[in-house]
């Protein structure tokens, strides 16, 4: 049964209109008393026709963004080109923090979209795209940034890392390296089944031994790479590929502490998302995937100023490329895209 507006207003204990000033904000409505209306609006799972407020209501002038884990540079770097963009056209930023949990994702897209914002990023953690759709008000703006689902039902921007992948693996076993190692992300993610079939593919094409536990997962948050990095290392790996920027930093830091030489006793790839300098240190000693992150916040700004300008226009799907830099060649790279 479809919950409406009185379902809210009762759980909240005050009156329908009440509820629907506060979602409009076309009153003043104290700030217990949103809170009221909020926490019954997530409970309950209520969800406004987007597209009939907008009507009655015009522009709040306001974009949500809802990221995986607001510590991770990654996402914070992409986090300020996205708020540069929206603040030249005078709109404000919203973020929302799910760290990585699909639960957290479902109420924060609830309560984004019961009046608060008039569009949405969503890096999304979730592993059912109907469980996604189901939580999108019909007409509502929205743009995927980073993660993308199967269906194109939604516009979205990503950055492919298929080729520079391949061309690590091709490379690595060029050089004499014979079991190369992956840490990818959460299994479910996008990102991470693109990164992983590049890595097969490209084993199988190189005549490399194929071995599933040489293939490791952790995820976008903080400390999850040294348990995989262990687990490789007690395999004998001769090379090893990190697919995000954090726990390739956390890498870096490991093998150092562990006194395992890059370019010497191991060879490195890893992925460069945020803090240059600090992978600039040893850039000669390992080769590096630069993601455009900037690039990445400033398209997803785009994006959602168009699709909350023009919530007719077309899905549109934008795929930036990222950057592969071997370590031994001789252009260098200022870490800027």
């Amino acid at each position: 049964m479809k919950v409406t507006i009185s379902d809210v207003a009762k759980l909240a204990g005050v009156s329908t209109a009440t509820v629907s000033h506060t979602i409009n904000n076309t009153r003043y409505v104290s700030g217990e008393t949103k809170e009221k209306v909020y926490q019954a609006i997530a409970e309950l799972g209520y969800t406004p026709d987007a597209s009939a407020r907008s009507f009655r209501t015009g522009k709040k002038k306001t974009i949500g963004f809802i990221v995986p884990d607001i510590s991770n540079k990654f996402f914070a770097t992409m986090i300020e080109s996205v708020e540069n963009c929206l603040s030249a056209h005078g709109y404000h930023l919203i973020i929302a923090n799910t760290k990585e949990d699909m639960d957290r994702e479902e109420t924060n897209i609830r309560l984004l979209t019961a009046g608060l914002v008039d569009g949405l990023l969503i890096a999304s953690t979730m592993d059912d795209f109907q469980r996604f759709d189901q939580l999108i008000p019909a007409g509502f703006p929205v743009v995927l940034v980073d993660r993308v689902f199967d269906s194109q039902k939604y516009s979205s921007v990503s950055v492919s890392n298929f080729q520079p992948i391949y061309r690590s693996v091709c490379r690595l076993a060029g050089k004499g390296a014979r079991r190369v190692g992956i840490i990818g992300g959460l299994p479910r993610l996008s990102t991470t089944k693109e990164r992983i079939s590049a890595y097969q593919q490209a084993v199988a094409d190189c005549g490399l031994p194929t071995d599933q536990d040489l293939i490791r997962y952790g995820d976008s948050m903080e400390n999850s790479a040294q348990a995989c990095l262990d687990d490789l290392l007690a395999r004998d790996c001769d090379a090893i590929i990190v697919c995000q920027g954090l726990m390739a930093a956390e890498t870096i830091s490991y093998l150092h502490m562990k006194n395992i030489q890059l370019a010497k006793d191991i060879d490195l790839v890893s992925f460069v998302d945020y803090d240059y300098n600090f992978y600039q240190l040893y850039s000669d000693q390992m080769d590096s995937i630069v993601q455009p992150v900037k690039e990445l916040g400033t398209a997803a700004g785009e994006q959602i100023l168009r699709r909350v300008e023009d919530p007719d226009t077309p899905i549109f799907e934008k795929v930036l490329t990222s950057a592969y830099h071997p370590y031994d060649t001789p252009a260098s790279w200022s870490g800027k895209k």
